[in-house]
């Protein structure tokens, strides 16, 4: 948080209950700061009542200074907010467990499926990584490279191979439907080879492109998924929510990765109409 949202806090010092009044106080700093961070108003507005709700009137107890005490329901509710979720992949017995990535065009899908490559060889799962992005004829040797440096640090570890066809490879829209193809191979290669899990990469596409997203649903009925995993670019802010309701329309969404958040505060993309609508596929 900022300087003014600490003082705001730090006006409670010496008080032995908080009050409505310095309540309302520190929750007109803390919605500013999610509004500046890019947080959907209603939902800046839903966890400011929620922490007002909880805070008004609560005693301090012997060792906490009112402050602290705020601070600690601040942090309950934001736990609630950003949960509950289990961060676990969903893996599959007998394998290949199938995990398909999707999302718009730079979001770092590609960079994704090589960390979550090297995380699967961390647990001891070998992972084959399948090249169905044809849209770009550098995708395909990018993410070859990308899971070659990965199974480069296993040292001895589960493997992680790469599956790629960079022959089917063409310009942006003049490959659409290949990867259909290309991603069914992709799942017998990894069953052959005895994987326990298979990523499948796709092209990044807007969600309005039809012809690309009818593609994208014809990938997920070829491969089967166990789970889909929409890649987002942490900057997008609110834009993602757009993007997210859009592609759960057309294949529902088993779980969001938020990508870069190194670059930019801003990422605030959040809806609880949404986020029930993933937690409810997702149970």
């Amino acid at each position: 948080m900022c300087s003014s949202d600490l003082d705001a806090f730090r006006n409670l010092s010496g008080r032995g209950r908080i009050s409505e009044d310095n309540v309302r106080e520190v929750m007109a700093e803390v919605r500013t700061t999610l509004l500046e961070a890019d947080v959907h108003h209603e939902v800046a507005r839903h966890f400011c009542d929620e922490v007002s709700r909880d805070a008004i009137g609560l005693g301090v107890t012997r060792s906490l200074t009112p402050a602290q005490e705020m601070v600690g329901v601040v942090h309950r509710k934001l736990v609630e907010l950003m949960g509950p979720g289990d961060p676990k992949l969903a893996l599959a017995s007998p394998g290949p467990t199938v995990i398909l990535l999707c999302g718009l065009q730079g979001s770092g899908k590609t960079t994704t499926a090589g960390k979550l490559a090297a995380l699967l060889r961390q647990q001891g799962r070998s992972t084959m990584v399948a090249a169905c992005d044809l849209q770009r004829p550098a995708a395909v040797e990018q993410l070859r490279l990308v899971v070659e440096q990965v199974s480069a640090e296993a040292k001895g570890g589960a493997r992680v191979a790469f599956y790629g066809e960079p022959d089917q490879c063409a310009e942006y829209g003049k490959a659409v439907g290949v990867a259909v193809a290309v991603a069914q191979r992709a799942v017998r290669a990894a069953r052959d080879g005895k994987f326990d899990t298979l990523i499948v990469d796709t092209a990044g596409r807007l969600h309005i492109e039809d012809a690309l997203m009818r593609e994208l649903e014809g990938v997920r009925r070829s491969v089967e998924p166990h789970q889909v995993l929409l890649v987002v670019d942490g900057m997008a802010g609110q834009d993602a929510l757009v993007a997210a309701k859009a592609f759960h329309e057309r294949l529902p969404i088993d779980g969001v990765i938020l990508t870069k958040f190194d670059a930019d505060p801003r990422g605030g993309a959040r809806s609880e109409e949404h986020t029930s609508e993933l937690q409810s596929h997702s149970d």
